[in-house]
């Protein structure tokens, strides 16, 4: 990479002071931008020490798995991929046959984000795509979709995928969660639920991670790391423990068994033996909190879908979103239901809100 292709800085003098503050304006692009916490960092520091076994039969992977289900109060099966993708995809694909189907809401990241990898991986499983209500799968249409065909020239349903805190920003409640799990036995369907932003809805709700999943019906759950400050690593956690047959199989086949695990796992003991991942996801809420209110008192922006995490859409005049493109901010447009959508991350500062809020107001002024 040369010098010219580092992110680029501007200037933004605080309202409060009289010194120029430096604010990158990639900062509410995702929760992706943001680097590595203290936690996870000294985590995986102290790791590098000496020789530790290859391909997770290290101390640290050990230490790790048992540090999650201490978290979730089970018994359960663990493992450690590279990203989100590899970990929904797996996982979906440990529940399904290729001559199965996913039902999954229109939004969900399966569907629009990861280029067809849960169908790839699990040699055709097919993705069936019901309504939502602000990112929540409708149960209605979930039931309808089971019970329209049962012959056996159609795809057989067979698990349906959830996203906690889902792609639009909102999050389900333990009721909600407790319903599905409910018309998953009802139909014999398992129940995958995409925890990117995991510990955001664990926050939010005010709960035990242990509450919102297997007591709740979850059959495994793709346990965001990266969002939560880690470099890399997702956790993909089998609450139903036969489910996980062969599964390291899987993540060989797919690349995904690190060769340095300990890397990939140390970080989570940083973040759960200290609390961060919890109170990462805290403060990544509450800078989302304030953001939305400071947006929701511009004229011409308007709230699209009830802000409960750390994500925020909005709607505004085309030109403001030109105007702050222009002036260097990125955001992305496509993600969810349209709209502008920023995220605040464990590092959000109050001063990055302001500059953002700063710019959005004086674009917006007539």
């Amino acid at each position: 990479m040369r010098c010219s292709d580092l992110p680029k800085f501007w200037e933004y003098k605080h309202k409060d002071a009289n010194t120029i503050m430096t604010i990158d304006k990639n900062c509410f692009a995702s929760d992706n931008y943001a680097g590595i916490c203290p936690e996870a960092w000294h985590a995986m520091n102290t790791a590098n020490n000496g020789y530790a076994i290859s391909y997770g039969d290290d101390a640290w992977t050990a230490k790790a798995c048992a540090e999650i289900r201490d978290l979730f109060e089970t018994d359960c099966e663990v493992f450690f991929v590279f990203n989100g993708t590899a970990a929904n995809s797996l996982a979906l694909a440990s529940l399904c046959q290729s001559y199965h189907s996913i039902i999954c809401p229109e939004s969900a990241h399966v569907e629009t984000d990861e280029c067809g990898a849960a169908e790839f991986f699990s040699n055709g499983t097919k993705l069936l795509l019901v309504g939502a209500e602000n990112g929540k799968v409708v149960l209605d249409e979930v039931e309808h979709t089971v019970k329209r065909r049962t012959d056996i020239h159609y795809p057989k349903p067979k698990a349906i995928s959830l996203t906690q805190s889902t792609e639009l920003g909102t999050v389900y409640t333990t009721a909600e969660i407790a319903a599905v799990g409910e018309l998953a036995r009802k139909l014999d369907l398992k129940v995958h639920m995409d925890g990117a932003r995991f510990a955001n809805a664990v926050a939010a709700l005010g709960v035990t991670p242990k509450e919102i999943t297997w007591q709740a019906g979850v059959d495994v759950l793709c346990f965001g790391g990266t969002k939560n400050g880690m470099a890399v690593s997702e956790a993909v956690i089998f609450f139903d423990r036969k489910l996980a047959a062969e599964f390291d199989y899987r993540c060989k086949q797919a690349g995904q068994l690190a060769s340095k695990m300990r890397f990939l796992s140390a970080p989570w003991i940083g973040l759960l033996e200290s609390g961060a991942w919890l109170k990462n996801a805290t403060h990544a809420n509450r800078a989302a909190a304030v953001l939305e209110k400071k947006l929701s008192a511009i004229p011409g922006v308007k709230l699209k879908f009830p802000r409960e995490a750390n994500a925020i859409f909005i709607e505004m005049p085309p030109e403001v979103c030109e105007k702050l493109r222009a002036a260097g901010w990125r955001f992305y447009t496509f993600i969810g239901a349209g709209g502008a959508r920023f995220l605040c991350s464990w590092r959000t500062t109050d001063s990055e809100i302001d500059a953002l809020v700063s710019d959005i107001t004086r674009f917006s002024t007539p």
